[in-house]
């Protein structure tokens, strides 16, 4: 969906929004309600890099998805806590029931602005389902620039692609009463379905998945690489341990004639506290990079997710902070394959379809 017309259904459905200018040109829309990156687009460029829902794509159907009882699901880049079967399965162990803490998403997020700085702060008291405690929670995020890392040293391959970035800062506050749990902050963007994930690894490494059952076709494991064809309808999910993750990972996709590269680029601490789990195996810790493909009646996207080592890990610890960067690039399929064998690996132009 374009920013004028994903603008003009937000105003007309009375969702407010943010709009920020990186130095570079690149424009983002900030969706305060879910606390969302919805829109991220190249200067001059009116196409969304990130999956929004089909419903606001018409004042109507927008309208009607709002007003749902429905977890509100926009798209785009948004932040949610860690571990999962704390905050989104309140009868754990019983998976029957998923729930979002409507506290949490959509949250009460407020936007305000400091110079050229655009953040916005949501606080929220939530229910953590297997210890029953409730814990007062502070989350905050701002924008800053992230200029092209290939802008300088470049070999010329890319000067016909189209470029947008930003760095996310995002912070966690917790306050409970007795001793501080562990929670995590967990970023999720969400890309349009059919593309693939690329994951460059230290060591050959097999990902753990969580759910679904993925065809092998579909999950490519290579000595320092993980290509994960996510085109299967249903839901599935992967996981990948800290150890293993270079902080670095790329979603694929084709538009049109053109090809997409979503990259992001986050920090790993092998050494830290990572306290998401599979449901199966609550004991099963450590994972920092996690893929989920969904295509069912709720939509149909492909979900980029890492994990930052938990708050409340350390004694008297109840803060966490975290700093992250997005490169988005789309071009001619020459262009981007240049792209992904200087950011991400070599290993993937033999097995993808979007760069041969």
């Amino acid at each position: 969906m374009n920013r004028s017309a994903l603008m003009g259904t937000l105003d007309a459905v009375g969702k407010p929004f943010e709009t920020w200018e990186s130095t570079d040109g690149t424009n983002l829309l900030v969706l305060p309600y879910g606390g969302r990156v919805l829109g991220l687009f190249a200067s001059g460029d009116e196409s969304n890099f990130f999956w929004t829902h089909p419903a606001l794509s018409d004042v109507v159907s927008a309208r009607d998805f709002y007003r749902s009882e429905q977890w509100p699901n926009s798209g785009g880049d948004r932040t949610w806590l860690a571990p999962e079967v704390d905050f989104f399965y309140p009868d754990f162990p019983d998976l029957r029931r998923y729930w979002q803490q409507r506290e949490l998403d959509p949250g009460h997020y407020e936007p305000w602005r400091q110079n050229d700085t655009l953040s916005w702060t949501n606080r929220a008291t939530l229910t953590m389902s297997r210890t029953k405690r409730k814990v007062n929670v502070e989350i905050t995020k701002s924008l800053a620039p992230a200029l092209n890392p290939l802008r300088q040293g470049s070999n010329g391959a890319e000067t016909n692609v189209k470029y947008a970035g930003y760095t996310l800062r995002t912070s966690l506050q917790l306050q409970s009463s007795g001793q501080t749990p562990q929670i995590g902050l967990w970023h999720l963007v969400q890309m349009p379905h059919g593309g693939d994930m690329l994951v460059p690894t230290f060591f050959r490494c097999q990902p753990k998945v969580y759910f679904g059952a993925i065809r092998p076709e579909d999950l490519i494991v290579g000595s320092h690489l993980i290509r994960y064809r996510m085109r299967a309808s249903g839901g599935h999910k992967i996981g990948i341990h800290a150890t293993a993750v270079t902080g670095r990972v790329g979603y694929l996709y084709g538009v049109g004639n053109e090809v997409a590269l979503v990259v992001r680029s986050f920090s790993v601490n092998p050494s830290g506290v990572y306290v998401d789990v599979p449901c199966a195996e609550p004991d099963s810790f450590g994972y920092a990079f996690q893929a989920c493909n969904v295509s069912t009646d709720s939509g149909a996207f492909s979900e980029l997710e890492y994990h930052v080592p938990a708050a409340g890990s350390e004694p008297g610890s109840s803060r966490s902070e975290d700093q992250s960067q997005l490169w988005a690039f789309r071009g001619p399929r020459s262009a981007i394959k240049s792209v992904v064998r200087r950011l991400l690996s070599e290993e993937v132009e033999a097995e993808s379809t979007f760069l041969n």
